[in-house]
């Protein structure tokens, strides 16, 4: 166990082993973040890292995540990874806190409501159908290209309409891969290492730049139109806060499109890239989840009011998405308070990483295996909702948890109903730490099912 300070009649977080002087714990998370970011169970339930000279408290046990999020959500504002993504997001919901990030969401909650989201399913659907009608029967496709290619398109078609999304659409493409690979590396690096002209950051700035200008761009020729679309970007330059009576600055439209774009795209491609790896590794799940969609899709096309009855096909996205979570999320302590009998003082950085309380053994019963039973209702080891945080808990909850849902789950039934998508030989898939942790490269072949 790692050594526990006292200070007076405070205890103190345990510091994590192998500290070095001003490089803190830098080294292993740099060099194996994943597994480092596991290994912190072992020295208590809230334990205490370095990151250079920023010292950070991580939790590792269920109930004091759910007490940050939830029970005591209101002692604790955005962490440092959140302030470190602000060049990128802006004054968006993903970076922001307080009465602005309640009046943002109270105007953005409506374009996720459920007649919304059926109405973006029939959107994914379509997309869906175009991914899987340009594959050709034996010759190997990357699926990581493949599902962020059509989460791309089905979040941008669900933004814009018409020509005006093109060169936007067009420099997410280019610039969104660019920013993810230099994202998880800014938000922990020190804030004085930004401005050197090394070529992650001169990457990063200029991806980051190139995508706020093309979409401030289109909302500039949005407004001078003057017209409804019927797209979000309509409905976002239109919200009045039924509270106060504000509208959103085209400023602040594009922070949030850019928010939007980001976690529609990247978040959900990622998890579905990592569901078809596992499927392709399990054809008895395979199998399976077939069976299913064969009964309740057929040959398809997959419509809005048919993802409910895929209760199979929900699992094994669930149980892909437990194992392939996100890594780190960061919450700052506003007061003083304390955890588990550990003082945490005013100011402090809260960290906790979704990727492992959802392989603790502790916690799920085999947790390397993937087997979607343990989320069928009735299962006696059923997952605890407090246990599994994958969208995050109480008011910072991910607003667009059930578009990503149906985002996948269309996804998965439209390529179930007419494909199977077998591993390509002699490829080994590692996963590549980034916010969500990413497949080396994922090669399949798709092979006809009917």
């Amino acid at each position: 166990m790692a050594r526990v300070e006292q200070d007076g009649t405070a205890v103190n977080a345990p510091v994590v082993p192998g500290r070095l002087p001003l490089l803190g714990h830098a080294l292993p998370l740099w060099r194996e973040p994943i597994a480092f970011l596991e290994s912190l169970r072992d020295h208590g339930e809230v334990v205490r890292l370095d990151i250079g000279t920023w010292p950070v408290h991580v939790l590792t046990s269920p109930d004091h995540v759910h007490a940050v999020l939830v029970q005591q959500a209101q002692k604790f504002g955005r962490g440092r990874v959140f302030d470190r993504l602000r060049p990128m997001f802006g004054n968006g919901l993903v970076t922001t806190d307080g009465d602005f990030h309640r009046k943002q969401r109270r105007m953005i909650q409506p374009a996720f409501h459920r007649n919304h989201i059926a109405e973006y399913a029939a959107v994914m659907g379509r997309q869906a159908d175009e991914m899987t009608a340009s594959w050709t029967a034996g010759r190997a496709v990357s699926m990581i290209t493949e599902t962020r290619r059509y989460a791309l398109a089905s979040v941008a078609e669900m933004i814009f309409s018409g020509d005006l999304s093109r060169p936007a659409v067009a420099e997410v493409h280019r610039s969104l891969p660019v920013v993810l690979e230099g994202m998880l590396v800014r938000a922990v690096m020190p804030k004085a290492l930004d401005r050197l002209p090394i070529p992650l950051n001169r990457r990063f700035d200029t991806a980051a730049a190139r995508l706020r200008q093309i979409i401030d761009q289109v909302i500039a020729q949005y407004v001078a139109a003057g017209e409804d679309r019927s797209d979000l970007l309509s409905m976002l330059l239109s919200s009045v806060d039924a509270e106060t009576g504000t509208t959103m600055s085209p400023e602040q439209v594009r922070d949030e499109v850019i928010a939007i774009m980001f976690a529609g795209t990247e978040t959900s491609a990622t998890t579905l890239a990592w569901v078809f790896h596992e499927l392709g590794r399990h054809p008895e799940v395979e199998a399976r989840m077939h069976a299913e969609v064969d009964a309740v899709v057929g040959a398809g096309p997959v419509r809005p009011e048919q993802l409910s009855a895929l209760t199979y096909t929900n699992s094994v996205f669930q149980e892909a998405l437990r194992l392939h979570s996100p890594l780190l999320f960061t919450r700052r302590a506003l007061v003083p308070l304390t955890l588990g009998g550990v003082a945490i003082p005013a100011g402090a950085e809260v960290a906790y990483s979704p990727y492992a309380l959802h392989r603790d053994p502790a916690l799920f019963r085999d947790p390397t295996v993937f087997d979607p039973d343990r989320w069928l209702e009735g299962a006696k080891d059923r997952p605890r909702d407090h246990r599994y945080v994958p969208f995050g808990a109480g008011q910072h909850k991910c607003i667009g948890d059930t578009f990503a849902v149906a985002e996948i789950l269309t996804a998965l039934a439209t390529v179930a109903s007419s494909w199977r998508l077998v591993p390509a030989p002699g490829v080994t898939v590692r996963q590549v730490p980034a916010g969500i942790p990413q497949p080396s490269e994922l090669p399949m072949i798709p092979v006809p099912r009917r």
